[in-house]
């Protein structure tokens, strides 16, 4: 997929707006507006999602609860299937059944991204738990 220009005009409070931003967040304005741009297509296409910043960037998420990619490792790591699945994800996040459907309708539509969300994760947690066990270790000495 190649890049396409796009030019629009704003209200000059808007580029206040998107100057502020993107200073704030140490990006180009066209970065921004291209980032919100995109993720706003994907808001109106999945109601209940929205995007949250952190320190490895932006990932989307349920307006009222978890990170998309927190439910698809769940979901990702249960053997049931069909709405026995479903109903075991509801349980063991405590989420509502709307708002496990309404994650598991955006990972499939962006399953590599989320699947990339779940991975870098899991490399966190790795290496997290091995800097603990070799503290444990200098501990046990």
């Amino acid at each position: 997929m190649t890049d396409q220009h796009l030019s629009i005009r704003v209200s000059s409070a808007t580029l206040n707006l998107l100057d502020s931003e993107s200073r704030r967040a140490g990006q180009s304005r066209s970065a921004l507006a291209r980032t919100l741009l995109e993720e706003g297509l994907r808001i109106a296409a999945h109601p209940g999602i929205t995007f949250r910043p952190g320190p490895v960037g932006r990932r989307p998420g349920l307006v009222d609860g978890l990170d998309i990619w927190e439910i698809a490792s769940v979901f990702t790591r249960m053997p049931e299937s069909g709405e026995e699945l479903v109903a075991r994800v509801c349980e063991l996040t405590e989420l509502s059944e709307r708002q496990v459907r309404t994650a598991l309708r955006y990972y499939a539509e962006y399953p590599e991204e989320i699947d990339e969300w779940i991975r870098r994760n899991d490399e966190l947690a790795d290496r997290a738990e091995a800097a603990w066990l070799r503290e444990q270790a200098l501990l046990q000495r």
